[in-house]
């Protein structure tokens, strides 16, 4: 019962209809759950909308909290795990906002209405639901130590940038934090332009900050994608390998 309960919830296995039923039907909730933050003031039905979601929710990650051993495979201590795992974290936050609604008796967790845009997390639970997202997830677990280098590289130029213009141009900063935005900003290319340097030194900097910052934007999109594309060929040739 609890196996075929975990096939259900999870992402859709080829031929599998009523998971699929299932995963298209979280999907339509998710989506009709985040309509009213579009809204300055959700009339009655969206209240009814809020409830009805937030109910199937609760339903949801009970499912998933009884079926964590199945999912995780470490036993007993996988009930005590899933509860911190990522998106187990996102599905309760996603819960979280909708609690008041249920019960008057929540008032704490009415709180959590001034930060509705916890609720736009629900939109990350209809990633759950994806395998491209899956995929993509994989690839950026496996890919973790060259991206991790490029963000430590990004890091780095960043702070050196900052400090070689904050000397060089003292006056056009009013502190080192100044220097540190507007290495960012530069380094990835949006410039907004509220502090820019205005020696030729301090150009000149920009310029070389600028041009590095292309590379290391366009670094990550490059082993994402390739590492797309070898996980993508994986899972061509996987049912070959199985024969």
């Amino acid at each position: 019962m609890r196996k075929r309960l975990y096939e259900i919830i999870e992402v859709a296995s080829a031929g599998d209809r009523t998971s699929a039923a299932y995963d298209l039907f979280m999907i339509f909730v998710i989506l009709a759950s985040v309509v009213p933050l579009t809204l300055k003031s959700p009339g009655p039905i969206f209240r009814v909308i809020e409830v009805v979601a937030t109910l199937i929710f609760i339903a949801d990650y009970i499912f998933r909290f009884i079926t964590a051993d199945l999912r995780l495979g470490k036993g007993a201590r996988s009930f005590l795990i899933y509860p911190f795992t990522l998106w187990a974290i996102v599905d309760l936050i996603s819960i979280l906002p909708g609690v008041s609604t249920l019960n008057s008796g929540f008032r704490l967790f009415r709180l959590f209405r001034m930060f509705r845009v916890f609720r736009a997390l629900r939109v990350a639970k209809a990633f759950r639901y994806s395998k491209t997202f899956e995929i993509i997830i994989d690839v950026i677990v496996r890919s973790r130590g060259p991206l991790g280098a490029v963000c430590a590289l990004a890091v780095t130029y960043i702070i050196i940038t900052a400090l070689i213009v904050f000397c060089a141009e003292p006056q056009s900063f009013g502190n080192y934090f100044d220097a540190l935005y507007w290495a960012a900003v530069t380094l990835t290319t949006v410039g907004y332009g509220d502090l820019y340097p205005v020696t030729a030194m301090g150009r000149v900097i920009s310029i070389v900050s600028a041009l590095f910052g292309i590379a290391v934007v366009a670094l990550p999109a490059g082993i994402i994608t390739a590492g797309y594309m070898q996980a993508m060929e994986e899972r061509k040739n996987q049912p070959a390998d199985d024969k």
